[in-house]
């Protein structure tokens, strides 16, 4: 008999067995890959620590979060900054003054916010009907067409006119000459790869882990709790509730990865194809997000792809239809005392990495204090 069953060996799973099992309590943490890590997961391929399911960058600006990780592995001084390919053209991103200046000879913020200021007024958009008109009153006409259109377009496999307006409500232009594209604090690669990282979180004394067991298969919605005394679920919540009202709508991605006979394909960890004909996203050469100086390079060719039921999952579509469709799972979840639904997949939102730790220790922390 276990006190937890903790579906999914990803952040959220290894964070809140983690804590729990220092207050003595007995986790059972299984997940139907032949991994633990989840989404964040790292294989090593010619020496070089390889993100099997996307680039991932650690990043927060707070400093709780930054020494929680710090227990578990050595981070590096890796500042994400990438850059974006539009045909023959490269420019730097998040949207500052190296873009700009790139991208019409501008020296000044003064020069580069009149140039976006006089492409917005031509327009004459006052109640943005779509995603496209939305960008367009943000950031004028170049910048959405050579850096936003085409790359949203590939994202979402729809036309940025079929796309609602709210899924863009801002898009950040610095007038500086900044390319570290987040602004948070603290930022960083862990030293030897996410795996490790999870896997020192695993090995607290009171976790058990099995790996390639389906939670359904297994013990199914009720036969669990012959097993523990409560479930904490990282899946998707309308699997779990055998899609009563429906499926929820997702985006996944496919990768196409490849060991090259070069040091250095590209230069940077990650390089976006923000052309609509270009088929991939993005390109991320593993080797840099820890200074790799290794003989041979990987590459991985990033792809969005439309999401259909039996694939995998990865980004909520965040439209009004899905948002009334997951209030209705989220009252079956709210009636279930014994069940936590955590997660990008049971809570069905987009978490960066810092933000599921914070969950999955702020549940923690309510599950402790029922104990005390």
């Amino acid at each position: 008999m276990y006190h937890y069953l903790i579906v999914g060996a990803g952040l959220y799973g290894a964070v809140f067995a983690h804590e729990m099992a220092k207050n003595g309590k007995k986790c059972l943490v299984i997940d139907k890959r032949n991994h633990i890590g989840g989404n964040i997961y790292t294989e090593e391929m010619e020496g070089i620590q390889v993100h099997r399911y996307g680039a991932h960058i650690f990043h927060t600006s707070k400093k709780e979060i930054w020494d929680y990780v710090n227990q578990f592995a050595e981070f590096n001084h890796y500042i994400n900054s990438p850059v974006a390919i539009y045909g023959d053209e490269l420019y730097n991103l998040p949207f500052n003054m190296n873009t700009f200046s790139k991208m019409w000879g501008v020296k000044t913020p003064a020069e580069a916010k009149q140039k976006i200021a006089e492409q917005i007024a031509s327009l004459q958009i006052t109640e943005p009907r779509n995603l496209e008109e939305q960008a367009l009153s943000l950031v004028g006409t170049d910048v959405y067409e050579k850096l936003v259109k085409g790359y949203t377009e590939k994202q979402w496999g729809r036309s940025c006119t079929e796309l609602p307006a709210f899924i863009i409500k801002r898009l950040p232009l610095r007038f500086t000459y900044d390319n570290n594209y987040f602004n948070d604090r603290y930022q960083g690669i862990p030293v030897g790869g996410y795996t490790a990282l999870v896997e020192k979180m695993l090995a607290a004394d009171g976790i058990e882990v099995r790996i390639g067991i389906d939670f359904f298969a297994e013990y199914g919605v009720d036969g669990w709790r012959d097993a523990a005394e409560k479930l904490v679920f990282t899946g998707p919540i309308d699997e779990f509730f055998a899609y009563e009202y429906g499926h929820l709508e997702y985006r996944t991605v496919h990768f196409e990865t490849e060991v090259l006979s070069e040091e250095n394909y590209q230069g940077n960890a990650v390089v976006n194809y923000t052309h609509r004909d270009v088929p991939y996203t993005r390109v991320i050469e593993h080797k840099h997000f820890e200074f790799g100086k290794q003989e041979k390079t990987v590459i991985s060719k990033e792809y969005s792809v439309e999401w259909k039921p039996g694939m995998e999952p990865y980004y909520p579509v965040n439209n009004e239809e899905n948002g009334v469709l997951y209030e209705k799972y989220r009252a079956l979840a709210k009636a279930q005392s014994d069940i936590i639904f955590g997660g990008r997949l049971g809570q069905y939102r987009y978490f960066d990495m810092d933000k599921v730790i914070e969950s999955a220790l702020e549940s923690a922390e309510k599950e402790n204090a029922l104990y005390e």
